[in-house]
């Protein structure tokens, strides 16, 4: 590549942390990590070597995967490095690898730092990349619950506690000094800190420091607080790659994104908890299917011939039953997480799929079409329920043709199966929050309302009731139609400002729709206390009927296809009912 040509290719880079690739031809010559992946990978049109010079010119094609923190890239950057040996990048020749917290599946569980785990049923966590800072809050981690470090063999042998037990670092299961109950119990409270849970520690620590301040052991408190901030800060800068459940050696992370008739997947795959590659593929889609029918296709495909983890992340649940069951066969446990760290790295997966839009492009396309001067910042709404129960509003954000996650809100709205009334509560209550100033964020340039001209004119009204001056369209999913209070648009599908209108929509649905789950797998029902029926049960039975209703609609065979219910359940449930 020559200079113009790595100028080119930077402008269309975001200015995210992450990873870029030279290749030539399939053969990747170098990796490097960046904090602005646009402004890094421009640098290289003024090579600071001859080393780097002599790289730039050899290859022929750059790639790139966006992450969420320095720390993910530097990791991903190292196992890169490790993978492909890239001929223009320092290769370290020794085995070193990253620092992991390991909690054991024995039946006294001991925790360990390890850079190879290899403990079968261990609950790996990591990588980090301090290690100083790991050994801190195991320490404090082992003074608050006196989780063992010592030996599997040590633990069998003997008669009386050792040391760790006088210093408060050991309850010492080893000698019945606590019960297993107990022990597994505290153990469940590492394993929730080490999950992301920073109140876990952090609270007692805090609590404990200002006791020690009160009491004027001053050197006590300062120990305290350099190792509170240290567990405070243990989740932030050197955040883990991905976490696996204990049994979970691989783990693919999948997102996709759909764009007229073509659709992108990406794939973040980890090993042993370590985040080690990346890809992405193009399909094509002559039906304009979404992306639940993306995965549905997908999968199958991609793993005939590869190896299937041995869990998968997606960002929407596959349509096609077959391909579940197949799944489930093979012992492949399939998540859509809500929240915590797997939903940090399914946006990963989603931000990947999405990069290869140009949203400055987009938008100033959309604003060219709809006749306004610029769009910079667009909210999307949608309405969630299940024949007028759980009802739910979502309300996401987009700031230059990117997701604005901490920017997102949701409403819990009243129950009423009405389509065009619910999305007329749900905007009021945006526009009178902005009205009265009891929302913090800026106004939009755009609100995009998912529905048609129904719930278009119903989102109008409530505007015009309250007096919030904010243009709003509406985007039909089934045509793909674009509404305005004047005109419709029927744009080609690889029209760029249908791109980013398709990209808002899909969001505020994917977040209405996992709200309303919540709502509804969480809800009191008249199914508690029904012989047979336990949480898991009923969750089940919600998915697939969607309401009470449509369980006692439901005939004795429909009930029995839901895994979990047999005659007596079905025998109990028509009892309550």
């Amino acid at each position: 590549m020559d200079a113009a040509t790595v100028r080119e290719r930077a402008t269309e880079l975001p200015r995210d942390p992450g990873v870029y690739q030279f290749l030539e031809g399939d053969t990747v010559r170098y990796v490097g990590k960046a904090v602005d992946l646009r402004a890094r990978v421009r640098s290289y049109a003024d090579p600071r070597s001859n080393r780097i010079g002599r790289m730039v010119e050899r290859t022929d094609a750059l790639d790139f995967a966006v992450t969420d923190t320095e720390t993910q890239a530097l990791l991903l950057e190292a196992n890169l490095i490790k993978r492909y040996q890239p001929r223009y990048n320092v290769r370290l020749k020794d085995d070193k690898s990253y620092p992991l917290v390991q909690v054991t599946g024995h039946e006294f569980p001991q925790i360990e730092i390890t850079r190879d785990p290899n403990r079968e049923g261990a609950t790996v966590f990591g990588p980090f990349t301090s290690k100083t800072n790991v050994e801190t809050v195991v320490k404090a981690l082992r003074e608050a619950y006196g989780i063992r470090g010592c030996s599997d063999f040590k633990f069998a042998n003997r008669d009386r506690p050792c040391l760790d037990y006088d210093i408060g670092l050991c309850t010492a299961p080893c000698t019945n000094e606590i019960g297993r109950e107990a022990y597994l119990a505290d153990v469940e409270s590492v394993e929730r800190f080490l999950g992301g849970e920073t109140d876990v520690l952090a609270t007692p620590l805090r609590k404990e420091m200002e006791e020690s301040a009160q009491s004027k052991e001053f050197e006590r408190a300062a120990n305290l607080r350099d190792r509170l901030e240290a567990v405070e800060s243990f989740h932030g800068g050197d955040a883990a790659a991905i976490s696996s459940q204990s049994d979970e050696r691989t783990v693919d992370v999948l997102g996709a994104s759909v764009e007229g008739e073509r659709a992108t997947v990406a794939r973040l795959h980890s090993e042993r908890g370590q985040l080690v590659d990346r890809d992405r593929h193009t399909l094509s889609l002559p039906d304009g299917d979404d992306v639940a029918a993306v995965f549905g296709g997908f999968i199958p495909q991609f793993y005939a011939e590869r190896e299937l983890p041995d869990a998968l992340l997606l960002s929407e649940r596959p349509d096609d039953m077959d391909v579940l069951d197949w799944l489930d066969a093979e012992d492949v446990s399939v998540r859509v997480p809500g929240a915590g760290r797997e939903a940090t790295l399914v946006d990963l997966a989603l931000k990947n799929a999405r990069r290869g839009a140009n949203a400055p492009d987009e938008l100033r396309a959309l604003a060219d079409e709809l006749s306004m001067s610029s769009i910079g910042r667009i909210e999307g709404f949608d309405v969630s329920h299940a024949q007028g129960s759980s009802v739910v509003g979502s309300n996401v954000v987009f700031a230059g043709g990117s997701p604005e996650k901490s920017d997102y809100r949701r409403k819990k709205l009243d129950e009423k199966n009405d389509d065009y009334d619910n999305m007329r509560t749900l905007i009021r209550w945006r526009a009178e929050r902005a009205v009265v100033g009891r929302d913090e964020r800026p106004d939009p340039e755009l609100l995009l309302i998912d529905g048609g001209k129904g719930q278009l004119d119903a989102a109008r009204e409530a505007l015009d009731e309250v007096g919030w001056d904010v243009p709003a369209v509406g985007l039909a999913k089934a045509e793909e139609i674009v509404v305005t209070p004047t005109r419709t648009f029927d744009w080609p599908s690889d029209a760029p400002q249908l791109h980013i209108l398709q990209r808002v929509r899909d969001e505020s649905h994917r977040f209405a729709v996992q709200y309303h789950q919540t709502l509804r797998d969480d809800v009191s029902t008249e199914l508690d206390g029904v012989r047979g029926v336990g949480p898991e049960t009923r969750r089940k039975l919600f998915r697939r009927f969607g309401s009470l209703d449509g369980i006692r609609s439901a005939s004795d065979d429909e009930l029995r296809e839901v895994e979990g219910v047999g005659e007596k359940t079905v025998a109990s449930i028509r009892e309550r009912f």
